[in-house]
């Protein structure tokens, strides 16, 4: 689930896509997502794919203890 809205709500700003999923996560984590917050978010996972769907990043991120 994409709280931001994802790519469609934000267009596809080329080279930014994959910080602007990190930066949700550590929002959701951090319990500042405002309106768009998960309740008790404790881990969060992003995936992106760059060039030709070929190169895949995916991270795993958990709130800190």
């Amino acid at each position: 689930m994409n709280t931001s809205g994802g790519l469609k709500a934000k267009g596809h700003p080329i080279g930014a896509t994959g910080v602007a999923q990190a930066v949700e996560i550590v929002f959701q984590l951090q319990g500042e997502a405002g309106k768009r917050q998960v309740g008790g978010a404790e881990i969060g996972l992003t995936h992106n794919m760059g060039g030709f769907a070929v190169n895949h990043v995916v991270g795993i991120y958990r709130r800190a203890k």
